[in-house]
């Protein structure tokens, strides 16, 4: 009985509600008959003639020059001034700058003491005084009290390239160290 009544109460509202839309549908006839479409003409496009690639038998801009063409494009290194070893492998560390990496803890076995670097992507490295960190052929010169020594070279631009000494501390963070 109560259903029954619940649906007669359900009908008798939404019977009630009629759409009014009389207005609504004057107004846009309205709109529809003041309103002028433009369209503008799409644009007229010429044809550009064919363009034939002509280097296809030179080298790639993408692989390093081989024999002469190698030579003549490395600059003459000045004799007499500081220059990195650009022969030797590089180490891990080398992959991160000095901003990527904090010093996380140090340790000492068999006489000698060793920091742990963890890299702003979470792997985890150990290095020692004499290895090789950073973007700028930066070397351990010490390791001691909570603190790393690394000795950058940076290029100096006329060829020759200089020292910048750095510290990372067991306090800084990733992104964080104390140039000197």
């Amino acid at each position: 009985m109560m259903k029954n009544r619940l649906l007669l109460l359900a009908a008798m509202t939404l019977a009630g509600c009629q759409v009014e839309t009389q207005d609504l549908e004057q107004h846009i006839a309205t709109v529809k008959q003041n309103t002028q479409i433009s369209i503008e003409p799409y644009p007229e496009f010429t044809t550009q003639p064919p363009f034939t690639y002509g280097a296809a038998t030179k080298r790639s801009p993408f692989q390093r020059p081989k024999g002469s063409a190698a030579k003549a494009l490395v600059k003459n290194e000045r004799v007499n001034c500081l220059q990195p070893d650009f022969d030797r492998a590089k180490q891990p560390l080398e992959r991160y700058g000095l901003d990527a990496l904090s010093v996380t803890g140090m340790f000492t076995s068999q006489g000698k003491q060793w920091a742990l670097f963890q890299a702003n992507d979470g792997s985890l490295y150990k290095a020692t005084a004499g290895d090789f960190v950073g973007l700028f052929f930066g070397k351990i010169t010490s390791i001691s009290n909570g603190t790393v020594a690394i000795t950058e070279m940076l290029p100096d631009g006329a060829g020759c390239w200089q020292t910048k000494e750095a510290t990372l501390t067991m306090a800084s963070q990733a992104g964080e160290s104390d140039n000197v």
